[in-house]
């Protein structure tokens, strides 16, 4: 491949990466606006789900995003019910992040969301889990050469 091939957006892995998040973020939009909620609050809620109350900063590494940017999803879904920010009364430092009622119920509302993603990607299962295998080696390539 030549030097000017290279520059070809034929040939950026980021445009694929990112065209494909895009396409994905797309096919999750109608799903989630039955819930009344966007793409990066529901990735928090998946999160919660699985945790029930993390802190600030364990939310954060787990979603790869900074405090900048948790703090005005967590406060436009604690305005929603959805979550609940305290204090720590170990360490006031700490902000905890945990679920209320209502959104430990959404988790039911929810719970299709994967396979109506599935059918639509029109992947079968080994390929998906072989997809996100590769991503998450190339994701792991990059954090750890930013170290």
């Amino acid at each position: 491949m030549s030097t000017y091939d290279k520059l070809k957006l034929e040939n950026q892995l980021c445009f694929s990466v990112y065209a494909v998040s895009r396409a994905i973020t797309k096919l999750y939009r109608p799903l989630l606006e039955e819930l009344d909620i966007t793409y990066p609050q529901y990735l928090v809620m998946l999160v919660l789900w699985e945790n029930e109350t993390l802190s600030l900063k364990d939310l954060g590494k787990k979603l790869y995003l900074d405090s900048g940017t948790l703090t005005p999803l967590l406060k436009r879904l604690e305005s929603m019910g959805l979550v609940m920010r305290k204090r720590s009364l170990e360490d006031e430092r700490l902000l905890n992040v945990s679920l209320t009622e209502k959104g430990f119920q959404l988790k039911e509302k929810a719970k299709s969301i994967p396979d109506c993603i599935l059918k639509a990607i029109n992947l079968d299962m080994e390929n998906l889990i072989k997809t996100k295998a590769q991503m998450d080696s190339l994701l792991t390539s990059i954090i750890d050469n930013e170290k």
